[in-house]
């Protein structure tokens, strides 16, 4: 195996660790934890949550150069939808339509081909999208765990990584 197939398997491991530790923390999310908003100027823990579960999908679709309209819909299809299960099972399915994409790439698309965001004036090679969708996971799990310890449930930062 080549070394950026190599490397390709390590990054993909860390972003399932990112989606197995984002699903748990979503299941520990109460009913009565749903209408909270740290500051007026945060997202709400719905919005949070809502964009997490789909970082992998939706920055699948980015990196296939979809549209802002196509990225907007991937972001808003889970409407009002609080059952923690079935976020934490639609962030697996995020995660595997991601990877799936992922592994079909050659090792020279991996290190060679460029698409670009919409938002983007220059476009990026496959493998700096892959660390973008990691780097973007864990920012925004992060953020859950911040949440959930604001609303005083007890956590422990070595569930991240178990």
């Amino acid at each position: 195996m080549s070394e950026a197939l190599q490397i390709r398997d390590h990054l993909l491991n860390e972003l399932e660790t990112g989606v197995r530790t984002t699903e748990a923390l979503v299941r520990r999310i109460r009913l009565e934890d749903w209408d909270y908003r740290p500051q007026d100027n945060m997202r709400s823990l719905p919005e949070l949550v809502h964009h997490l579960v789909m970082v992998p999908r939706s920055d699948l679709a980015i990196m296939q150069e979809a549209s802002a309209e196509e990225v907007g819909s991937i972001e808003s299809s889970l409407g009002a939808e609080r059952d923690p299960e079935k976020l934490a099972a639609v962030m697996r399915e995020s995660f595997e339509l991601y990877k799936a994409h992922i592994i079909s790439l050659s090792a020279e698309d991996l290190l060679n081909r460029v698409t670009k965001a919409f938002y983007a004036e220059s476009g990026h090679k496959q493998i700096q999208w892959q660390i973008e969708t990691l780097t973007h996971l864990f920012h925004h799990r992060s953020q859950l765990y911040n949440y959930l310890k604001q609303l005083g449930h007890e956590l422990h930062f070595s569930m991240l990584y178990m």
